[in-house]
């Protein structure tokens, strides 16, 4: 596999940190978001994660401006048509995911490896929307995408070896540790044993057990994890969180897996985490 230009459609947060990642080792990029706003917003998110970079003596301020110079951005998806891979990272809608699936496949090359960045959505489905199911498959990278390790490489039920194998390698030229889910089941590995644990925080906070200062402090302390579920929550997304619990609850056929009421009260009242200024906890802007 050759890969010089790695297309990422989608410019949030992961998509926006996957480009940045990308281009820091050495790759040129297409970002492609619906408007401007959101593609100058994720630049600037790039420019200061690259400022501190620098600072804490991580690259040099030439390797910062050489990696901005090498990211293209557009508003336009044929644009997608010169990228040797392309790594979806729209939101966690199917509908919207397989659309855009769908153009990408008339767009690109044939024989480009088509990869989705969802957390915990049907590589299946998603590859089912292509003429080429053989050559998509599930790249999940974990916020912030420049600093995670982790790399979860997911089959659909079409995924060829040899996508696979494209897909390990490229995963480690960014310098990430990938690994293989044998099986497209909802939440793949992580969000499969971390989601149980954010249902029974948000009960014990509901079931007035603890404060949500104190959940986190009991998780942080004695399981030495390095952030408490309310934390992370907010820092990942709380709507992220929402949509995934539903996606499960209905993929399992099973209620165990159902968004608490409290959680649904944030979302419906905007406090989706740090992006917006509150969530389980508040921030400021």
């Amino acid at each position: 596999m050759n890969i010089k230009t790695v297309g990422v459609v989608g410019a949030g947060s992961m998509g926006g940190g996957i480009a940045n990642l990308a281009a820091i080792n050495g790759y040129n990029v297409i970002l492609r978001d619906i408007s401007d706003e959101y593609l100058q917003r994720a630049l600037n998110n790039m420019d200061k994660f690259m400022t501190k970079s620098v600072e804490r003596g991580k690259m040099t301020p030439e390797q910062k401006t050489e990696a901005l110079a090498r990211i293209h951005t557009t508003t336009n998806l044929e644009d997608m048509k010169d990228a040797d891979i392309v790594i979806e990272a729209v939101i966690e809608d199917l509908d919207l995911k397989r659309e855009v699936f769908s153009q990408l496949d008339e767009i690109v090359r044939e024989g480009v490896i088509l990869a989705t960045n969802t957390s915990s959505m049907s590589i299946t489905l998603i590859a089912e929307s292509t003429k080429r199911p053989e050559r998509v498959a599930g790249m999940h990278f974990f916020n912030p995408a420049q600093i995670m390790k982790l790399v979860e490489v997911v089959r659909g039920y079409k995924t060829s070896d040899e996508t696979v194998a494209e897909l390990k390698e490229f995963s480690l030229s960014l310098k990430k540790e990938p690994i293989e889910v044998k099986k497209d089941v909802p939440g793949f590995i992580v969000n499969r044993i971390m989601t149980p644990q954010f249902i029974e925080a948000i009960k014990l906070l509901e079931e007035g057990v603890a404060s949500a200062e104190d959940i986190d402090k009991a998780v942080t302390l004695g399981l030495n994890y390095p952030m408490g579920p309310f934390t992370l929550q907010d820092y990942a997304g709380v709507d992220i969180g929402y949509y995934v619990m539903e996606y499960f609850a209905k993929e399992f056929n099973d209620n165990k897996w159902a968004p608490p009421l409290l959680l649904k009260q944030l979302v419906r009242a905007g406090r989706l985490g740090k992006k917006t200024g509150a969530g389980f906890y508040d921030y400021k802007l």
